[in-house]
Order: C-alpha cells, then sequence, then structure tokens
C-alpha cells in the first residue's frame, strides 16, 4: 500500500472528521485520520459534550426540516416558540462574552458558515439533529420555550455525532489509524511534504501536501493547564478525553505558526462538574451527564458558607463556560449547589437523576447545613451558610414586594433579582430569584472540569490555513477545532465549540482538495 496521501487529518473529534470528510467531498482521493488514541476513546471531546451546536436561523420553520423529533404541522411544532437567531446575534454573543478580545473576522467567518455547516452534517453525514427540549426549552403555560439563542442538538449527544461521523468516513472511505500518534511534521523550504507517525512501535514517513491538525488543545495535561493557565488548574477535573495533550501544538512548533495570545489571557472552556469523577478523563458512559447546569434555578455556596456568583447573570449557556474556573478558586476547589422542592422537578434526570449524582436531602436548611459540614463545609461555617440563604430569602421577598408586576418565568431573563430599595446583595441574584423555603432542600456537590482551552493557532477566515509568525499562510498546513486561537477568551457561549470545528474543518478539508488539484 502506497504512504501517499492526498489529505492527513491529526485527530478523530468532529473537527478531524468534518475535515476529512470535506476533503473526499472536494475530491481528495486518499485520506488518512492518524488518532494516538485506542479505538476505545475515537472521537475526541466531541464525544463527551451534549452535542449542541449553535447556528444562525431564521426561526422555526428554517430548522424543522433538519430535525427528527418534531414532524411539521404537528401538534407538536404548534406549541413551541422559537426566535429566530440572527447573525448579529450570534457575533454579538461571542463578542460579549469575550469582553471583545475575540477576532471579529474569524467570527465572522464561522458565524456565516453555521448555518451551512448544520446543513452539510444533516445531508452529507446523516446526523440526528434533534431541538433540545430537555437542554434549552421551559414549558411554560402549555409551550415550549426555547431561551439563549441555540436550539440544537444531536440525538444521543456527543456519542450520536461521533458515530454519525465515523460511518460516514467509512462509507467515504476515509482511512483511520488509532494508536498511531503523528510525531512529526515533514516540511521542505516552509512548506509541508508530510508526517511521520508512529505505528506498530515504528517510525512511519507518510507523504501529503496537506495536513490538517485537529489534535484539540492540552487541557488534559496538568503540567501544561499549571504552566499556561495557573497553579490552581492543576486541581481541575479533565471533563473529555485524556489524550488531549497539547501535541498539536508540539507539532507545529518548528514551522514557527503564529499563536494568536498567551493561554493564560485567552483562558479555557470549564464548567460545574460532579465533584465525585475521575480527576484524568471523563467517562465514556456518563458522557455529559456529570455536567452540572442546573444552578441558574437555586445557588451555589462555597465551603464558608457564602455565595460566590451571580447565578441568574444570564442564560446558563452563557455562563457555565467560565463558572468552573470560579469554582475552581473557592476554598478547596469545590462548592454547592443547592435547591429547594420548588425546582427539583425542573432539574435535568441526565445531571441530578437518582444514581447520576450523589444527593443531600434535608427537610431544613438547617438541616442541610449540618449534613453539608460531613460533605466539605467548614463546621464554623454551618451559621454563615444558614445565614447567607436568609439573607437571600429576605432579598427575594423585598424585591417582589417591590415590583408585583414581574412574574417568575425560565425562559426568558425576567428581572426576578435580589436587588431592592431595601436590599442590594452581593453577589446579587439578577434573573430567576425563587426563595428557597420550601422542602425538601437538596445540595449536589461541584467542582470545576476543564472542557478545553482557548488560545491556539491563528489561521485565514477562509481557508483555515495555519499562519506563520509573519501572517503568511504556511503552504499544506491547516488548523481545526480546538486548536484555533483567536475565536474565544475567557467565556464562550455554548454550542459554539461544534459549529467552530465543523465549519473550520470545511474549509481545511477544501483548502486541502485545492492543494491536490494544483
Amino acid at each position: 500500500m502506497s504512504n501517499k496521501y492526498d489529505c492527513i487529518c491529526i485527530g478523530s473529534g468532529n473537527a478531524g472528521c468534518s475535515a476529512a470528510l470535506s476533503a473526499i467531498h472536494n475530491g481528495c482521493n486518499r485520506v488518512l485520520i492518524l488518532e494516538k488514541s485506542p479505538t476505545s476513546w475515537a472521537g475526541g471531546n466531541g464525544y463527551f459534550t451534549a452535542g449542541g451546536y449553535r447556528t444562525t436561523h431564521t426561526g422555526l420553520s428554517d430548522l424543522l426540516p433538519i430535525v427528527t423529533n418534531v414532524q411539521p404541522n404537528s401538534e407538536q411544532a404548534n406549541k413551541i416558540d422559537m426566535d429566530p437567531y440572527t447573525r448579529e446575534d450570534f457575533i454579538g454573543d461571542i463578542m460579549r462574552l469575550s469582553g471583545e478580545r475575540s477576532d471579529e473576522r474569524l467570527v465572522g467567518a464561522m458565524v456565516d458558515g453555521s448555518r451551512d455547516a448544520i446543513q452539510w452534517l444533516k445531508d452529507k453525514v446523516n446526523v440526528p439533529f434533534i431541538f433540545s427540549f430537555h437542554r434549552q426549552a421551559y414549558e411554560v403555560d402549555g409551550r415550549q420555550k426555547f431561551w439563549g439563542g441555540m436550539v440544537l442538538s444531536v440525538e444521543d449527544g456527543g456519542k450520536g455525532l461521533i458515530e454519525a461521523h465515523h460511518r460516514a468516513l467509512k462509507e467515504a472511505g476515509v482511512e483511520i489509524w488509532f494508536d498511531s500518534p503523528a510525531v512529526e511534521l515533514l516540511f521542505k523550504d516552509g512548506v509541508i511534504t508530510g508526517v511521520v507517525t508512529q505505528k506498530d512501535g515504528q517510525h512511519l514517513k507518510l507523504e501529503t501536501p496537506a495536513v490538517v491538525l485537529a489534535a484539540g488543545g492540552f487541557e488534559a495535561d496538568p503540567a501544561m493547564r499549571m504552566k499556561y493557565l495557573g497553579q490552581e488548574w492543576g486541581n481541575a477535573k479533565v471533563r473529555g478525553t485524556p489524550y488531549n495533550t497539547g501535541d498539536g501544538f508540539t507539532l507545529a512548533s518548528p514551522l514557527n505558526p503564529k499563536v494568536t495570545s498567551n493561554w493564560s489571557a485567552a483562558g479555557c472552556h470549564s464548567t460545574c462538574w460532579d465533584y465525585h469523577t475521575s480527576s484524568s478523563s471523563g467517562s465514556r458512559s456518563h458522557t455529559n451527564t456529570y455536567t452540572k447546569s442546573g444552578y441558574p434555578l437555586g445557588l451555589m455556596i462555597n465551603s464558608t458558607g457564602q455565595r460566590f456568583v451571580d447565578e441568574g447573570e444570564d442564560y446558563r449557556n452563557y455562563t457555565y463556560a467560565k463558572f468552573g474556573r470560579e469554582i475552581l478558586r473557592q476554598p478547596g476547589g469545590y462548592v454547592f449547589q443547592v435547591y429547594d422542592g420548588k425546582v427539583l422537578g425542573m432539574l435535568r434526570k441526565e445531571e441530578y437523576g437518582d444514581g447520576v449524582v450523589r444527593k443531600i436531602y434535608a427537610d431544613s436548611v438547617e438541616e442541610l447545613a449540618a449534613k453539608l459540614v460531613e460533605e466539605g463545609l467548614e463546621e464554623a461555617k454551618v451559621p454563615t451558610f444558614i445565614g447567607t440563604v436568609n439573607t437571600y430569602n429576605q432579598a427575594v421577598a423585598t424585591h417582589r414586594q417591590e415590583n408585583p408586576h414581574l412574574k417568575w418565568d425560565p425562559a426568558i431573563k425576567d428581572d426576578m433579582s435580589t436587588q431592592s430599595s431595601q436590599h442590594s446583595l452581593q453577589p446579587p441574584k439578577s434573573n430567576w430569584a425563587l426563595p428557597l423555603d420550601e422542602k425538601p432542600f437538596m445540595a449536589v456537590k461541584v467542582t470545576c472540569g476543564i472542557t478545553f482551552t482557548f488560545g491556539g493557532l491563528a489561521i485565514d477566515p477562509e481557508t483555515a490555513g495555519v499562519l506563520s509568525e509573519v501572517g503568511k499562510s504556511i503552504e499544506g498546513l491547516f488548523c481545526t477545532g480546538e486548536m484555533v486561537g483567536g475565536l474565544f477568551h475567557g467565556n464562550y457561549p455554548g454550542g459554539s465549540g461544534l459549529t467552530a470545528g465543523t465549519v473550520f474543518g470545511r474549509k481545511a478539508g477544501k483548502a486541502a482538495a485545492q492543494l491536490r488539484k494544483q
């Protein structure tokens, strides 16, 4: 068998698969994916996601033909409220959450390609899209009301997405070599000529004019996390694959690529994560169920009995990627999510169901605080914990007295807060503030789960070609997925990561095919 390929993609996740399939669809004959993990860990971090895709759309009628769980013109469809999500909305969300630090050209290219990417995944990859009722909608007055801009996910989440990708790869004739890490990029006069991989214990040279880096960030390497993100990040739990250890950046380094910013400034995607989990990797069976994203319905209280974030600052999918970082900064690196009987039925069963997470119940706040001492609440801070809840409840009551016209609504930013002329709680709860006063009370212990690192290689927004330090494209080298820098800083709108991986993966595959035709 010849060792010559039209395109070689490094990484078997959503981004690498998108690039490989795009290369085939655009005219490449021989495409190879190199994956350092064994087959049992196929799919990179994409496997561990909820499968959420954020895209522009014009409303319900635009997306109904794409999904499998709602029929057009059905009674179910007639009970759905879904606002359009425009280009301006999507770009505005990314720029707002990044503090205007994201590269606007890169953001614009991703957003402009989002709707076509969804259609391509549906038509060419047969991805089973669904409306994300279980994550992105609440039933209000008998209607399903979507919130937070993102409405699509994949049936069976990341598992379903990766399964669809790998079926499509097999049908397209793309080769995948597992247990085969790329160890060196070959180039001449700054132009890519091939890859060296380690296969069956031997180094093997492969010829190709096009390499797509889709190897993920360095979130699974504790030493790199501490070096680039800060010492406390050595304690973060890895949410996904243990194989994302920064290899792609090491491979690219001899070509002197442009790095968009230092990683400590860009930060990472982190989230509220089940405390009672492995530190080194996610679970292939539980995947995203270890996420604990119900906090807008309750409070988060640290081991000293104090709140530390505004749980109602924004919709969940605009805050979860940064709240993990705030949890890590708390004493011990863990906190308690606290809920009362009014909202327990609204918490996602996938995340809070029996057998999914350890739950501590009590018939009063005082009893709950006493039980949490065994879980890590400082015994001397039990009165502080109780006082935090009581003060919060008083602030909620005062706000309600002054604003009787407001109605609690989890599907909108309802302004039901803790701030009034008599109380100015710090930190506030800006929306969805309900008193914690109805038994049973429940708490779960959460920590920080790191998903992927922001920051990385600079790319051409139109081709996904990796740029050199002087801003010129490195011929034959492309990048997509978590290795792309300049897109996210500090925070991001949920569902954008998979979308970006597909958008720039398609661009990389198309550009790689153009090299073959030259």
